[in-house]
């Protein structure tokens, strides 16, 4: 804008970049609609009112990320269906599976598996904040997992941010080498390693009762692939919450998304790894941005402005 018609290595100095490096970053300004180069000639260079080209690209990247969140969504509904419908089947059908009841005979295949772990392992943390003793248990094991190079990488609740001796264990943990990002709910426990061995419970609602390993099948690729999907949408522990364009947080978001399905104040809680409490303090907060005097009314409310689907953050 300071400098058009000026000669193309006189701007590429200006901007402090070679000439190749110039006419990469005019090729990707104009990809973006930032500025319209028909030609390498300067001459011809056109940037747009940036109210009009900034406005058309935050759009797009709306429409992305509401995309995204719709998938993210859909998946979660489609694995948990696969689940359910997992577990109502008879042990005699399944094939490439296992399954393992008690909490002991859980513990142990998880050992056993962690010790033969040779390149990454992805879990899904749903239980909300744990004691810092649980904690502390877990560090000997984890170090020792994360000195043989394996990448780990963990999605935990968003909740966890609000427990000091959780934030503390996910701190070390990536001061260690390992990865954490947060999530406003997650479908189930899972633990994945080098993608070809998942273990998952049987009863979502009660993980030390019976779990599966799932060792081939789509099953496994279709877990791989929400985990990426999940992991992908996730934020960085050490990353602020934000509120997104209706002044939601992502955790509000979720909260609202299950009112909306009709859940109640435990199950929403249980979701969000909060407590009952905690979540009827979130409706309430829902509600007061909705203007809305019931649940009744928010959902109405949330309905007509297009709230119950997916919105850009």
């Amino acid at each position: 804008m300071r400098h058009s018609g000026g000669e193309l290595d006189l701007l590429a100095a200006e901007a402090g970049l070679s000439v190749e490096e110039f006419r990469a970053t005019l090729d990707r300004l104009s990809a973006l609609g930032l500025v319209h180069a028909p030609s390498a000639d300067p001459e011809e260079l056109h940037v747009p009112s940036p109210e009009i080209g900034f406005e058309a690209l935050l759009a797009r990247q709306q429409a992305e990320l509401a995309a995204q969140q719709q998938r993210i969504a859909e998946s979660r509904a489609v694995v948990e269906q696969l689940i359910h419908e997992f577990a109502a089947r008879p042990a005699s059908s399944r094939h490439g599976e296992e399954t393992l009841v008690g909490l002991d005979r859980i513990r142990a295949e998880i050992a056993r598996l962690t010790r033969e772990i040779r390149t990454e392992v992805m879990t899904f943390a749903p239980d909300g904040a744990q004691t810092a003793e649980t904690l502390e248990a877990a560090k000997p094991l984890d170090a020792e997992v994360l000195g043989r190079g394996v990448r780990m990488r963990t999605l935990y609740l968003d909740s966890i941010r609000n427990s000091p001796p959780s934030v503390a264990y996910a701190d070390w943990l990536t001061a260690a080498g390992g990865h954490v990002r947060t999530v406003p709910s997650l479908p189930t426990r899972m633990l994945i390693i080098d993608r070809q061995v998942a273990i998952l419970p049987t009863d979502g609602g009660d993980s030390a009762h019976s779990a599966v390993v799932l060792r081939s099948g789509g099953a496994l690729t279709a877990l791989c692939a929400l985990f990426d999907l999940v992991w992908d949408s996730g934020a960085p522990l050490g990353e602020a919450r934000t509120r997104d364009t209706r002044g939601l947080t992502s955790q509000e978001r979720e909260a609202l998304r299950l009112l909306g399905h009709g859940f109640t104040d435990e199950a929403i809680a249980k979701r969000l790894g909060v407590s009952p409490r905690t979540a009827r303090r979130i409706a309430a907060d829902i509600m007061e941005l909705l203007g809305a005097r019931s649940r009744f009314q928010a959902g109405l409310l949330a309905a007509a402005r297009g709230w119950l689907v997916a919105a850009p953050s």
